[in-house]
């Protein structure tokens, strides 16, 4: 518990036992609840998880999105706190964001990896792609996004209500911030993390997934909304 709120960290992973173990190592401990959601993985996550202290849940279907729906409908914490199972996102700055969480008053603080200190922990084509699907967010909302696919976010699970998220891919990392912006009543801020280079596997195909990232920001934009 933290400053009397219930936390719950949700962490989605798709055969990341190298990188799993150095993030629950560092979790803080006033954490009351970690999920890993364990996207059918085929090495040791889950067992690696376990060890550790976590609640593992399978999530059979592959997709980031649909990993996050799953963690998000066993969540009990009052504040959700999400991050990736390859260790690119600082554990132990959970309690700095969960700090300026509280201070702004947020109801979703996004944690904005730019600019990049660790040149080796983004590759160039890495850091355009975010660049220009977080330019595109920014016009299409008006609203200034740095870092419109960060997987670190922190929120008041009590907003997942009053969205409507459909992404079941990479795409849910935008969509998730669409939803918290398009809210009025959702109190949207952001503040920058310390990124490093991620242990294991690199499963993000740049140049698929940013085009379907984009088409996809159009879409939501300029969709029927259901």
């Amino acid at each position: 518990m933290y400053k009397g709120l219930q936390i719950t960290v949700i962490i989605p992973c798709l055969n990341e036992e190298q990188g799993i173990e150095q993030v629950l190592i560092r979790m803080p401990s006033f954490v009351d609840e970690i999920i890993v959601v364990d996207n059918n993985s085929t090495d040791r996550t889950a067992d690696v998880a376990r060890r550790l202290g976590a609640k593992v849940i399978r999530e059979t279907v592959r997709g980031y999105g649909r990993s996050y729906k799953k963690g998000f409908a066993e969540a009990c914490g009052d504040v959700i706190v999400t991050l990736d199972g390859d260790h690119s996102y600082p554990p132990d700055a959970i309690s700095y964001l969960l700090e300026a969480f509280l201070h702004l008053k947020a109801d979703f603080l996004n944690a904005s990896r730019f600019p990049v200190r660790d040149r080796a922990s983004m590759s160039l084509k890495h850091h355009l792609g975010n660049l220009v699907l977080s330019l595109a967010l920014s016009v299409l909302y008006f609203r200034w996004v740095r870092d419109s696919q960060s997987g670190m976010w922190v929120f008041r699970r009590s907003i997942l209500e009053h969205m409507n998220l459909e992404s079941d891919s990479m795409a849910f990392s935008e969509e998730i911030k669409i939803e918290a912006l398009r809210n009025p009543k959702v109190r949207f801020e952001e503040i920058s993390i310390l990124y490093s280079s991620r242990l294991g596997e690199i499963k993000l195909n740049p140049w698929r997934d940013g085009m379907y990232n984009l088409y996809f920001l159009a879409r939501k934009r300029f969709g029927r909304r259901s």
